[in-house]
């Protein structure tokens, strides 16, 4: 049986932590021994889910890697944890590969310093071809072949989300919304403008992410909004109030937005910025709605809004294509295993 160790651990909140869960889902489901090193402590919730699917948590400090049984000449892997870039010098001294997905759409100072003192990783990891032709031009300076590069979609378990679209009748209130981490960048100054533009008067905004630092970002809360701080409310009971999610960014790039799995597994139809990964995650038209100006955004909000068969019709196609394509756990599964072989033993 194939042994890998991630170092680091899931979490409630951030893509990374969702998307290592989720990864350890898919592994377990194809008979990978995974092994889980904490890096920020360990949650008891997030413990028991991985015991009950037969993960091994190692209670050891990450500074003592000497004292993990079995780590000499494994193969590791860290999602955009920058702890596990930090040890990565002495995983190598003890002959492990090191697979590093960056979740981000550039390097942050610490990956840059690592590959100026140590070269490039055994592996890399992308999510949508985007995140690969913007982070390969970069890495082409510290020695990187593109052949150690991997396209791998997120690993996303679609059978934890129930599809059930919340109906909208024509002339009622329209929900539309946002869900993020409260990263300033992650949030748009010009949201509130372009949501007050979709033209149907009954429209309501409800956010979920928003803290102090975001609200400053958003301006003054408009009498048709909520905002809701992170982890108010599940999820799952989040997109069961919106009729359409909207997300605007106001800086951050998008590489492959796991809101956007959310949403469309939910069946809440997307209406969003014509570019980065958005534009590998939906077909325009089909499974949802990508927009290359605000006045684009604003209506094609309004078009799900007085077309309720056309929102259902994509919330239909948009969860199709996540299941048979986006998120299909064979196409995933085969992906990491040949990654998998392509580390020399």
């Amino acid at each position: 049986m194939r042994k890998v160790f991630i170092f680091g651990y899931p979490g409630d909140m951030g893509g990374a932590n969702t998307e290592c869960w989720h990864t350890v889902k898919l592994w377990r489901k194809y008979g990978i021994d995974v092994h889980l090193v904490p890096t920020w402590g360990i949650d008891s919730k997030w413990k028991r889910k991985l015991d009950e699917i037969g993960c091994v948590t190692h209670q050891t400090a990450v500074e003592q890697i000497d004292e993990i049984p079995d780590l000499e000449g494994s193969i590791t892997i860290g999602f955009c944890n920058r702890k596990y870039i930090e040890i990565a010098p002495k995983l190598r001294q003890r002959r492990c590969k090191i697979v590093w997905v960056n979740c981000m759409t550039f390097l942050f100072d610490h990956e840059k310093h690592f590959f100026e003192e140590h070269g490039p990783v055994d592996a890399m990891v992308y999510q949508s071809s985007f995140q690969q032709t913007e982070l390969e031009r970069d890495l082409k300076r510290y020695g990187y072949h593109p052949q150690s590069g991997h396209l791998i979609h997120g690993a996303f378990d679609t059978e934890a989300w129930s599809f059930r679209p919340t109906p909208h009748v024509s002339g009622e209130t329209f929900t539309v919304g946002r869900v993020a981490r409260p990263d300033r960048d992650k949030w748009s100054s010009n949201t509130w403008k372009i949501y007050e533009a979709i033209p149907y008067s009954k429209r309501r905004a409800l956010m979920l992410g928003v803290n102090y630092n975001t609200v400053i970002k958003l301006g003054p809360l408009p009498i048709w909004a909520d905002c809701l701080k992170p982890m108010a409310i599940p999820v799952q009971q989040y997109y069961a109030c919106l009729h359409c999610l909207l997300p605007i960014n106001g800086g951050a790039r998008e590489n492959w937005p796991r809101t956007g799995l959310e949403a469309m597994a939910c069946g809440v139809p997307i209406v969003t910025q014509n570019q980065w990964g958005w534009q590998e995650m939906i077909l325009h038209g089909e499974t949802g709605f990508l927009g290359n100006d605000d006045a684009e955004l604003a209506y094609y909000a309004a078009k799900l809004a007085y077309d309720e068969n056309l929102r259902m019709q994509i919330a239909e196609s948009a969860r199709q294509r996540l299941v048979n394509e986006l998120t299909n756990p064979e196409l995933l599964w085969k992906a990491w295993n040949e990654l998998f072989d392509s580390m020399p033993s």
